[in-house]
């Protein structure tokens, strides 16, 4: 047995070292009959050796990248900062949204009660032409003295107006959610942002506010201005660029952006200021007309059975009375108000559009601009134009010498 198991290893050493031998042999052939695969095999494995070296993640520390890319880190306090204003935003959203639904219901309200008071207390005032009587003399009387209290409150405030300001301020603090969401989303906000929106959040408290005692907006002012929601332009912070760039601007860009500022101002801005004020005008005269009939309507009741002036005094309680009526519902069914603040809103788009183009190009260093390519595509947004309109808008008010000459609006939204 001991001899055969020496055997048997002394055969398996045998085969061992043949095969040896032989894998030998074979590279041997190998390296004579193709000298250069060698090298470059074995350049192609310490290659294959770098790159496993380069791609494992052990060897590139997170906090190597956040010290070389710091500048595309996101803060966590100033996203914390954006949620909390976006969480008030949403919030002023719905109170806007709900007092502006109540103040239209006020409107709607106000206006059928007085003029079912007026109504009447002009038909009281023919019975007691026709019939006499101390009781409807004196319901007449009491009704259109009602009627002008009430008519002096409600054009002091003018509901329709309040309804409006409380939808632009829906509309605008939607913009402004919508822009914190994109910051969120595809940004890295800084506190700068933060800040940024925080002050558009406190000038639209301030340009439109909730409550009425103290606070409300004039409604009747002496001139008319464009309505202001918005801060004022600030220097926009420095923001990572190659060095030499011009972001996205050249003097073509530039020239074109004064145009369509010239005609903004000249055109836009200045047409709906007009409107504005002929809005303003007439509002203001149906504000002191409606109390000043219902007033001359009491009166004539008061006195329809005066054996002297009972004629004329029956005429002017009905007259008046009737009159008030339609007064009333022209400036308040036809919201008049509503209509002056629309056209002091749009003067006001208006108005901020112009001064964003001239705050950019204010700023001397293209680096703190607005990029150019996607600051001329906002325009073209905004003003409801295509690049090319945009352009061949800038190219005509460019051409036309005097600035009465241009008879095109900017704007093809309003």
């Amino acid at each position: 047995m001991a001899t055969l198991k020496m055997s048997s290893v002394i055969l398996n050493s045998s085969a061992v070292s043949a095969a040896a031998r032989q894998r030998g042999l074979i590279k041997a052939a190998i390296n004579i009959s193709l000298p250069g695969l060698r090298s470059r095999g074995g350049l192609m494995a310490e290659e294959m050796e770098v790159k496993k070296k380069q791609m494992s993640p052990v060897k590139i520390p997170t906090t190597i990248r956040r010290t070389n890319d710091r500048s595309d880190a996101a803060d966590p306090a100033a996203m914390a900062k954006l949620y909390a204003v976006m969480e008030a935003v949403a919030d002023r959203i719905e109170m806007h949204n709900n007092i502006g639904d109540q103040r239209a219901d006020w409107n709607r309200l106000l206006l059928t009660s007085i003029n079912t008071i007026t109504l009447a207390a002009a038909t009281m005032a023919v019975i007691a032409a026709i019939n006499g009587g101390a009781a409807v003399k004196f319901s007449s009387t009491a009704m259109y003295a009602a009627a002008t209290g009430m008519l002096s409150i409600v054009n002091k405030i003018q509901p329709s107006q309040l309804a409006e300001e409380q939808r632009n301020a829906v509309r605008l603090f939607k913009q402004i959610k919508n822009q914190i969401e994109t910051l969120i989303s595809i940004g890295n906000p800084t506190n700068d942002d933060v800040k940024e929106m925080m002050e558009r959040v406190l000038a639209l408290d301030k340009a439109f506010p909730l409550p009425l005692l103290g606070v409300m907006l004039e409604k009747f002012p002496a001139a008319m201005e464009p309505a202001v929601w918005w801060p004022e332009q600030r220097r926009r912070r420095q923001l990572k660029q190659n060095s030499g760039s011009n972001n996205g601007w050249n003097g073509k860009l530039e020239e074109e952006m004064k145009s369509v500022a010239k005609v903004l101002r000249i055109k836009d801005k200045e047409d709906y200021i007009k409107l504005g004020t002929k809005a303003l005008n007439l509002n203001k005269f149906l504000a002191v007309t409606g109390p000043v009939l219902t007033g001359l309507a009491a009166v004539g009741s008061a006195l329809v059975d005066s054996p002297t002036h009972g004629g004329w005094a029956a005429a002017l309680g009905v007259a008046g009375g009737a009159l008030a009526s339609v007064v009333n519902t022209i400036e308040h069914g036809g919201q008049v108000g509503m209509v002056f603040e629309m056209y002091r809103s749009n003067a006001g788009f208006f108005k901020m559009v112009e001064e964003s183009i001239e705050s950019n190009l204010r700023e001397e260093e293209p680096e703190r601009r607005e990029n150019g390519e996607i600051f001329e595509l906002k325009m073209g947004l905004q003003l409801g134009r295509s690049l090319s309109e945009l352009r061949n808008l800038a190219a005509m008010a460019a051409a036309v010498d005097r600035e009465e000459d241009i008879d095109e609006f900017a704007s093809k939204l309003f």
